[in-house]
């Protein structure tokens, strides 16, 4: 693999991980209050799974857009609610969403590693991730102190659509000013990641794979497989022959 002249990460699976895969458990109870109470807390959790389930059924087509905020509310959850409470939530859509998307993350062991060595050498790294909010993922990434470490973030939720449509690695690798094939992508899913990669022409895509994609059936092959940052940091090292 040539020596990348940027790298692009992944959020989930690569430079955080979740502690804990599931929503705040106090989330429903917040939609409920926001709603004035207008519809049973049960109605709202189930609203909420049904509206997941749509999601993912949606984004198994990757030739469909990303859904925004407001579409995923009024379209998908609250597309049966009384009016009030639908226009309540759909004018809430950015917060919610939020909320919704927050986890308890961890940052990947040794990725804090890799994000010194590139601020050291002046290698600019960009994320590259689908989320339903890419300001639950800044705000984790603050919080951890580190988003100074990269260039720029781009999340699907803002960039309209999602991985594999390589329009994701190219809004980063133009927000960079590096072409792709002088990127180095890595991520977490054959499907969703090394797909992306290869469509948008990356100069290597590398995978650290995910408990969440083991049934992953696509046939994107990666040049370089890692099991944690250490091993990213080190493939990097030996890449530019530090």
């Amino acid at each position: 693999m040539l020596p990348p002249r940027a790298l692009l990460l992944d959020f989930g699976g690569v430079v955080a991980e979740a502690v804990d895969d599931t929503a705040d458990a106090g989330f429903p109870t917040r939609v409920h209050e926001l709603i004035g109470r207008s519809l049973p807390l049960d109605r709202i959790e189930a609203d909420l799974a049904a509206a997941d389930a749509a999601r993912d059924q949606w984004r198994s087509n990757p030739e469909n857009p990303e859904l925004s905020h407001v579409q995923l509310w009024a379209d998908f959850v609250a597309k049966d609610w009384p009016e009030q409470a639908r226009e309540t939530a759909v004018g809430w859509a950015d917060e919610l969403t939020s909320g919704w998307a927050r986890r308890k993350w961890a940052v990947v062991e040794g990725m804090t590693e890799v994000l010194e060595f590139t601020v050291g050498r002046g290698l600019p790294v960009s994320i590259v991730s689908n989320t339903r909010s890419g300001e639950a993922y800044r705000g984790f990434l603050e919080s951890a102190g580190l988003t100074g470490a990269f260039a720029a973030q781009i999340y699907s939720d803002e960039a309209g659509v999602f991985k594999p449509n390589p329009g994701m690695i190219r809004a980063a690798t133009q927000a960079l000013d590096v072409p792709a094939d002088q990127c180095w992508f890595v991520g977490d899913s054959l499907s969703r990641d090394i797909e992306c990669g290869r469509r948008a022409g990356v100069g290597a895509a590398i995978l650290r794979p995910s408990r969440s994609w083991t049934n992953d059936r696509w046939q994107a092959e990666p040049d370089a497989v890692v099991a944690d940052g250490h091993e990213l940091l080190k493939l990097l090292k030996r890449a530019l022959d530090v």
